[in-house]
């Protein structure tokens, strides 16, 4: 018989790019581990609710905004936990310890302090993506005009970025691949490939972004340190964290000059199936800059966009 999970809401508390962990208290089951502040919900309780009432009675604060982000599930020794992961941006009050725990304001990438507790392992490496996908569009463009764009959004901050062009020669896509790679990486910027694990090492890129087709056909993870997969239903979602994807894309969100007339998600069934899913999930379809605030209320981590990232 499965054991039933218990629902934790749990509050990633953002400011100025740092977020906040605490260590649990001396006495409580893993005290002294670290963990993002939080607790059970309570019987007829929201998991919303429940994150307000657990952040005013751990840190002292009251929420005035937190957007939901992802849903991760996990085992532990004394029992099995679904985790509801809030990205917190707005509270009243300075966040303190009541419950006689240690806090730490912490950048992503940062030396982390220990010990963790496992399952935050993923949403520590989640913090480290950006919130603004951008997906090449030299076919569009043309190649040098693109190029062009691309170092402007560099020098904006853009810092992921898909290198799409399925339509290129093989040969072209590669020198694109490379190009785009090696300007991204002077700003610190990450790079993946639409395609396989042998491009995107002859590229020198990060990763690789599954296109629908890839994501059923593929068995296991590719070996690239990034992976991120294009999804339209909660079943390709689901698919997509059980191969070990870093991040989904969702789409298509809204109607776009490119599809007129296409079927779309809607911002309502966008959140249902974002907010349900493992994974940091971007939306895709119609997006642009302004956009990015209703994204995050709906659940997603960001948006990704064609032209919009480069207009």
């Amino acid at each position: 018989m499965t054991q039933a999970s218990i629902a934790v809401a749990v509050g990633v508390l953002l400011r100025a790019e740092r977020f906040l962990m605490a260590s649990r208290p001396l006495g409580k089951i893993y005290g002294g581990y670290w963990e993002f502040p939080g607790g059970k919900v309570e019987a007829g309780e929201s998991t919303h609710a429940a994150l307000v009432r657990e952040l005013r009675e751990e840190l002292g604060i009251r929420v005035t905004r937190a957007d939901p982000w992802i849903v991760r599930e996990h085992a532990y020794p004394h029992g099995r936990v679904r985790l509801h992961f809030f990205r917190v941006r707005q509270w009243e009050g300075e966040p303190r310890p009541h419950e006689g725990q240690n806090l730490a304001w912490l950048a992503p990438g940062a030396v982390l302090p220990e010990p963790m507790l496992p399952a935050n392992a993923p949403v520590l490496r989640a913090l480290s993506l950006p919130e603004v996908y951008g997906i090449t569009q030299a076919e569009a463009f043309g190649t040098a005009a693109f190029l062009a764009r691309l170092d402007k959004a560099l020098a904006a901050g853009l810092k992921l970025i898909q290198v799409r062009d399925k339509k290129l020669p093989e040969a072209e896509r590669l020198e694109l691949a490379r190009e785009v790679a090696a300007r991204a990486h002077v700003h610190g910027a990450r790079v993946l490939v639409n395609g396989s694990a042998a491009l995107c090492r002859a590229a020198d890129a990060d990763g690789v972004h599954l296109d629908s087709a890839s994501l059923a056909r593929l068995a296991g993870r590719p070996d690239v340190a990034w992976l991120g997969a294009s999804c339209h239903s909660p079943a390709e979602l689901d698919r997509a964290a059980a191969l070990g994807a870093d991040f989904a894309v969702l789409s298509p969100v809204l109607p776009t000059a490119s599809h007129p007339g296409e079927a779309t998600l809607g911002w309502e069934k966008f959140g249902a199936w974002a907010q349900a899913c493992a994974l940091p999930v971007y939306a895709l379809g119609g997006m642009h800059e302004n956009l990015l605030d209703e994204a995050r209320t709906h659940g997603a981590h960001g948006i990704a966009m064609l032209r919009g990232a480069w207009t």
